[in-house]
């Protein structure tokens, strides 16, 4: 693994921002908002036009006209709508920060808002912890519901870092590469997945929360097939058959109630069946598992309760 970059106790960390975005005028306007609000603002925050045509770019270019360190790249049009998309956005804008001195990259969906002090509480998180690669916080879609998040302290694996806002180290994003372009989904968890399998920590902290104005999975799916598609991507990313199953029995209890669960087995199993190929390397697939079986067997030792064990792919 790299050294974690030095840190003077003089210097606060520098960081700054990605955001893909493919016709977004209506969520932007609140996460440039946020952006603009932080406490600690970044050094530079480069949004990626991935050939909107709606207002996004006219939109982006009104804000960098007062805020010189936002700036705009627009990248082609093209007609499909994909994940591998955004990695492709992302990876783009890292091209653009490459002359930038700072300490942490993050990649901020362009339909999240956050409050004033939520970078400079993720920043002094990484400045604490040196072997922190990756770290963000939970995600809400109802402000009213804000108590009742997924990620608590009885009930989540805080290894898990929600795509919605990513921050990585600069020398963890550098070692696993950026963001695996994959179509299916799952470029996030890959980039989590890959800086703990080489060695770095990753962490969500609960003490803030970011919130997700479009709702979970929706962008790219009907809502009613999001768990049929997770159970997809559970088979492209490598998942044990173990584990599927009983996320999938998990689910069933949740709602809604039965169609959820039996959706997620249903992905899993068609992509199986299908002998459709996996998203990540044999390397990556194999350490996922064993970070499942582990998990499981803590599950099996009355260490954690169930629905702890079974939140994440």
């Amino acid at each position: 693994m790299n050294s974690p970059t030095d840190q003077s106790p003089s210097r606060p960390l520098r960081y700054a921002l990605i955001t893909p975005a493919r016709n977004e005028e209506t969520f932007l306007p609140g996460t440039l908002a946020a952006v603009i609000d932080q406490t600690r603002r970044p050094e530079r925050w480069v949004i990626v036009s991935d050939g909107s045509t709606d207002a996004t770019d006219a939109i982006v270019s009104r804000h960098s006209a007062v805020y010189p360190w936002i700036r705009l790249l627009r990248l082609p049009e093209r007609r499909d709508r994909h994940f591998a998309a955004k990695a492709r956005c992302f990876n783009a804008g890292r091209e653009l920060l490459a002359d930038l001195d700072c300490d942490c990259i993050g990649n901020l969906d362009a339909d999240i808002t956050v409050g004033p002090d939520y970078f400079a509480f993720l920043l002094d998180r990484m400045a604490r912890e040196p072997r922190l690669g990756v770290t963000g916080t939970p995600f809400v879609e109802d402000e009213s519901a804000i108590e009742r998040h997924s990620f608590t302290p009885r009930s989540a694996t805080f290894r898990h870092v929600s795509g919605a806002c990513q921050l990585f180290r600069k020398a963890c994003l550098e070692e696993i590469g950026g963001y695996m372009p994959v179509k299916g989904g799952a470029v996030d968890w890959i980039a989590v997945t890959s800086a703990r399998q080489k060695g770095w920590e990753t962490r969500t902290f609960p003490e803030r929360l970011c919130f997700h104005r479009r709702r979970l999975g929706t962008g790219m799916h009907r809502a009613a097939l999001v768990p049929f598609h997770y159970g997809r991507k559970a088979h492209q990313t490598g998942s044990h058959p173990l584990w599927a199953l009983l996320r999938g029995l998990y689910i069933l209890g949740r709602q809604p109630r039965l169609t959820g669960g039996i959706l997620f087995l249903a992905g899993y199993l068609w992509s199986t069946l299908r002998l459709a190929p996996r998203a990540v390397p044999p390397d990556l697939m194999a350490f996922h598992r064993a970070e499942q079986l582990a998990r499981l067997r803590q599950l099996l030792r009355g260490r954690r309760r169930p629905d702890a064990a079974l939140q994440r792919v």
